[in-house]
């Protein structure tokens, strides 16, 4: 039988790359939706290159994401991220892409989806449906095109590019997209002690903003917080010791039944970050970096490695925990540092981030986070699937 066409284009957003369909495109049942996805992907493959699909072996270009008119009136589309796994059959559907958030604007303008201005800026106001969130997104507009060249640099993207600021709304909502309670803390509290299994007691403060996230002190990992990709991802036993904590406070926030449901089910989030003062180093692109030019060091973990620069949610994650008194990051704040503009050192480069927050009462609200990011198209015109996916 032939191969099945299905129209899609290949996007860059942020520092992070994916395959962009149409939802009325793929199949309605989630099943065989998956499994077509999967093999666009190129997924499972026990030698982890992907080479048989449009995926490029590390957790920032496995990635689909789906966009289709919003059934919500405040919204103008509904958008949909899978995390592909690169070695077993497995979409993580739980958590949202900051990164490839960037690009679901210029793709839903480009695709009829939304009314944009001929020139000045198009607003796209987006429905993360994975994590139940409103998200605006500022698309620069020229000519009745999506302007995509221009000089916004960002670190761990090679060439310039528009700036495409991302507003995300109410960044820790009250339940998630399928009911769960949701909140700021899962826990009630900014910072907490959880006894981990073969480790001890680890201090961490789990965050429920942009995706659910885990910060932890790099020295309890036995890390200085300036560590690059190779020192890390070459160190099994610590890989594993990070996925070990990042399952137990998966539990201890109530997204999964046990330990080993968050690692089967539930890789893509929460994310585990380790956090640390200022300190220099040489980014990947051999740029020096001084503690004069960040207020602290931050690190992720995505899908079991270390992430080569920050991912989008981890960032808005980073934000709203800066904002926030009595979280691991707000304490790494130097003095004089601004919580709602707080530069941080990735293994790319240096990151801004602000959020805006409030106390209410006992609590502490943060009603928007933003962000900049840019974003391009790279391919147009259709993926191949084989017939045996189809079905």
């Amino acid at each position: 039988m032939p191969q099945r066409e299905i129209p899609a284009v290949y996007m860059r957003g942020g520092t992070s790359k994916g395959v962009f369909f149409l939802t009325d495109d793929l199949p309605a049942d989630p099943a065989r939706r998956d499994r077509m996805l999967l093999r666009v992907i190129g997924s499972p493959d026990p030698y982890g290159q992907q080479i048989d699909g449009m995926g490029a072996a590390t957790s920032s270009t496995s990635k689909v994401v789906l966009v289709g008119p919003s059934s919500r009136p405040d919204c103008d589309v509904d958008y949909r991220f899978g995390q592909v796994a690169i070695d077993r059959p497995l979409i993580d559907w739980s958590g949202n892409c900051g990164n490839l958030t960037s690009a679901v604007g210029p793709f839903a303008i480009a695709q009829g989806l939304v009314a944009a201005p001929r020139d000045g800026t198009a607003v796209v106001r987006i429905w993360q449906a994975n994590i139940a969130a409103r998200i605006i997104a500022h698309v620069p507009m020229r000519d009745g095109e999506v302007v995509e060249e221009g000089d916004f640099e960002l670190d761990g993207v090679t060439f310039p590019a528009a700036q495409i600021r991302i507003e995300f709304l109410d960044p820790s909502p009250a339940r998630d997209a399928e009911g769960a309670p949701g909140g700021m803390f899962p826990t009630g509290q900014a910072l907490d002690l959880l006894e981990v299994p073969g480790i001890g007691r680890v201090e961490l403060t789990m965050i429920n903003a942009g995706n659910p996230a885990v910060f932890i002190d790099a020295a309890q990992l036995g890390l200085r917080g300036n560590e690059m990709q190779r020192e890390v991802n070459g160190d099994a036993a610590l890989l594993a010791r990070c996925e070990v904590i990042r399952a137990h406070a998966t539990v201890r926030m109530g997204l999964a039944s046990d330990a080993d449901a968050a690692t089967r089910l539930r890789p893509h989030t929460p994310k585990l970050a380790f956090v640390a003062p200022a300190l220099a180093y040489t980014a990947s692109s051999g740029k020096a970096i001084e503690p004069a030019m960040v207020d602290f060091n931050a690190r992720i973990l995505s899908m079991g490695k270390l992430h080569h620069a920050m991912t989008g949610t981890g960032a808005v994650a980073i934000a709203v925990a800066a904002a926030i008194p009595g979280t691991l990051v707000n304490r790494l704040l130097p003095a004089g540092a601004v919580p709602e503009q707080v530069r941080f050192g990735h293994p790319s480069g240096v990151m801004a981030v602000g959020a805006q927050a409030e106390r209410r009462g006992d609590a502490w609200v943060v009603t928007k986070a933003i962000m900049s990011r840019s974003a391009r198209r790279l391919m147009t015109g259709k993926v191949h699937v084989p017939a045996d996916a189809c079905v």
